[in-house]
């Protein structure tokens, strides 16, 4: 096997719920040793599950999905490694626990810092000064440490130490603003967490360029990602927009500004196919291939202008074709003709995509609470080091003993002192619940 290209470099993770943990999922897919540092004690919030112990009864009824689809609906008897959103992007990673909230806990992650390349954590800023996990507590154990900070909203200005989750980031972000219907306000969109996965990517990369100005200047450096300001470029034309044309976009649902482009119902029980018409050649193409050329030279949708102007009219006549035929058969019939088409798959579509399976993209991994399933790998290939799942999903705890008694030289009776001190375990203790 190839050496991957980050190997060599250890990462303390400190992250909760996605963004972090994602960004920590690419640089661990990316050979980096990424070690979570957790607690017994309590529960990060939206990590492991929303609480440690959920009821049976809650799990089976499944929703959200992401949060209770565990496998066969059973919590099981450690319910906090068979969260469906943890196992997503853990895969790569070590964990070890310690209650970091004491002074001990304070000195074994002094400890692990001393050893390690990058520290990273996305809870709110004053989280972690409470703590006394600052950049200058880290730099003064390790002088070349690399610090990633990613809170919502930055670690400096008013709003420093304003919560949020996902949803309230597509809304502060402007998100929501343009997603759903002209008709629909913001109160009926479904929520979304773009800018969680936005600032995963965004934070790794950041990771890369720090680590690479360490290798020509020996120096390490703070590295501050405010997740609304990450995502904000993901909607730069509705920003420019405005600053441009003084206009604010609102919501045009699966419509484009310009072209013609919808969702269309298709043959089967809620099947659908996305469909973009830009320029003339296109539609007549596409009328060519639902065996309908008459359409091409309707008045109403002769031009451009002209079909966007009768974009209802245009979609019951597109419809009219695709309800005839299901998603992949209009998908290749319009790609084949030079169409942009595409199916909306759900989750049992793109697991049984054949495209998906020939690129291997979801990949097996075991895990000892959960069994063998497969999970999405690494968003990118490489030629010469591959990235893959080298090991399941982490388990609470699971490197204890690597980490204490490998890493950090514990002798065995410091290591059984600080697991009956309650730092060291593979359970959440029966009083655990979830930080605040």
């Amino acid at each position: 096997m190839p050496r991957l290209p980050l190997e060599g470099i250890r990462v303390v993770d400190l992250t909760v719920v996605w963004a972090g943990p994602y960004a920590c999922f690419l640089l661990a897919h990316l050979g980096a040793e990424v070690i979570r540092v957790e607690s017994t004690q309590f529960a990060q919030p939206l990590t492991r599950g929303p609480i440690p112990r959920p009821p049976k009864a809650v799990v089976q009824r499944g929703q959200p999905p992401w949060l209770w689809g565990m496998p066969n609906r059973d919590p099981g008897q450690r319910p906090w490694n068979r969260s469906p959103m943890f196992n997503s992007h853990a895969s790569n990673k070590l964990s070890m626990t310690v209650d970091i909230r004491t002074p001990k806990g304070k000195e074994v992650l002094a400890r692990l810092v001393r050893i390690s390349d990058v520290v990273i954590e996305n809870n709110v800023t004053e989280t972690m000064e409470k703590l006394g996990i600052t950049y200058e507590w880290l730099r003064s154990i390790k002088p070349d440490i690399i610090f990633v900070r990613m809170p919502a909203l930055g670690n400096t200005g008013k709003y420093a130490n304003y919560r949020l989750l996902g949803s309230m980031n597509e809304g502060v972000a402007g998100h929501n603003t343009l997603r759903g219907y002209p008709d629909m306000d913001p109160t009926a969109v479904t929520p979304v967490y773009a800018a969680d996965a936005a600032a995963g990517a965004g934070a790794a990369f950041a990771v890369l360029a720090a680590l690479h100005y360490r290798r020509r200047t020996g120096k390490g450096q703070l590295v501050e990602l405010a997740q609304i300001e990450n995502f904000l470029p993901y909607l730069g034309q509705a920003l420019l927009d405005y600053t441009m044309n003084g206009r604010v976009q609102r919501t045009i649902g699966n419509r484009h500004p310009w072209a013609i482009q919808g969702v269309y119902r298709c043959r089967g029980e809620d099947r659908w196919c996305a469909i973009t018409i830009y320029t003339d050649d296109q539609f007549r193409r596409f009328c060519e291939v639902a065996g309908h050329p008459e359409w091409a030279t309707d008045p109403r949708f002769a031009d451009a202008i002209s079909r966007y102007k009768h974009h209802d009219e245009l979609d019951k006549v597109i419809e009219s074709w695709t309800s005839l035929h299901t998603p992949y058969e209009v998908f290749h019939l319009l790609q084949r003709a030079g169409v942009p088409a595409g199916p909306v798959m759900d989750q049992r579509d793109a697991y049984n995509d054949p495209h998906l399976q020939a690129r291997g993209f979801f990949q097996k991994a075991y895990q000892e609470d959960c069994g063998e399933h497969l999970y999405p790998g690494a968003p990118f290939t490489m030629s010469a080091t591959p990235p893959t799942i080298r090991r399941g999903p982490v388990r609470l705890g699971e490197d204890n003993e690597y980490v204490y008694k490998t890493l950090l030289k514990f002798t065995d009776e410091e290591y059984q002192q600080l697991m009956a001190e309650g730092h060291i375990g593979m359970d959440y203790a029966p009083t655990a619940v979830v930080a605040a």
